[in-house]
């Protein structure tokens, strides 16, 4: 499956990927119970000065000439679609959890080859977790061996929710499902304990952005398990719009009783 990717190349981008997340998170952990300023963007949608200095310092050190960038933080340069390789950065996901001091905050660093994520880390600052991986050599967590979870059914099993979906009210229809709804913030955060075996699933069914997820989406796929659009749909990144159609993220020893729940069975 992998037999068109270089190994070694990728190699040296998770180190790239693994240096990237230190120095963002030692910025990230500098921040932490200073009295922040924050603006608010189109949408009310919050941005900190830790956001813009770990997305400056990340654009400074990742993207090589032939990379392209894409961030929430950095205006769309759409030179990037001329590019193979790009690099995909979420300097904050959750920016609202970081700013009310709740643990659910990820720096979130993707890396795309030809449209599709094959790896990535994220790095939960707050909690010391650091979840790193590509596609040839498999997912770490704190530097060890992960695997995903080996749930056979829902029954019992752990699947996160975005804090704010449950807010809504728009996880209720699931409340007598049989599992165990967990909200956190940050989705990339969600996507990489689900990588990591930490928890068994996770999905949305809201329009999410490529520097929302391609992180997380690596590491789903580089731990073997199925990373969907919410229509059941194929996910491809570095694309002129990069706003998604949801995501699904489980185990495929979940598939067809996820796709069962959510409607998504023919």
């Amino acid at each position: 499956m992998n037999s068109d990717i270089d190994e070694a190349a990728l190699a040296t981008v998770v180190e790239r990927i693994r240096t990237g997340l230190e120095i963002a998170t030692e910025i990230g952990r500098s921040f932490l119970g200073r009295n922040l300023s924050v603006d608010y963007k189109v949408g009310d949608d919050p941005v900190t000065e830790a956001d813009r200095s770990i997305n400056d310092t990340l654009r400074e050190i990742l993207p090589r000439d032939d990379e392209g960038w894409l961030s929430e933080e950095t205006a769309d340069d759409l030179i990037r679609l001329e590019k193979n390789s790009l690099w995909v950065v979420d300097p904050i996901d959750g920016t609202r959890e970081f700013v009310s001091g709740i643990p659910e905050w990820a720096i979130s660093i993707g890396y795309v080859k030809d449209g599709r994520a094959v790896a990535g880390g994220v790095s939960n600052p707050a909690t010391g977790e650091v979840i790193i991986g590509s596609i040839t050599s498999g997912v770490t967590y704190n530097g060890r061996p992960a695997r995903m979870s080996a749930a056979q059914n829902l029954e019992g099993a752990v699947v996160l929710a975005s804090r704010s979906e449950v807010k809504r009210g728009e996880w209720e229809r699931f409340i007598q499902s049989g599992f165990i709804i967990r909200p956190i913030g940050s989705i990339a955060y969600k996507l990489a304990l689900v990588a990591a075996g930490i928890a068994d699933a996770t999905w949305t069914l809201v329009d999410k952005y490529e520097w929302d997820i391609a992180a997380g989406v690596a590491l789903i796929q580089s731990a073997g398990g199925v990373a969907r659009g919410a229509q059941n749909t194929e996910l491809q990144f570095n694309k002129q719009d990069p706003l998604l159609n949801g995501l699904l993220a489980y185990p495929a020893s979940l598939k067809d009783e996820i796709e069962t729940l959510l409607g998504l069975k023919c």
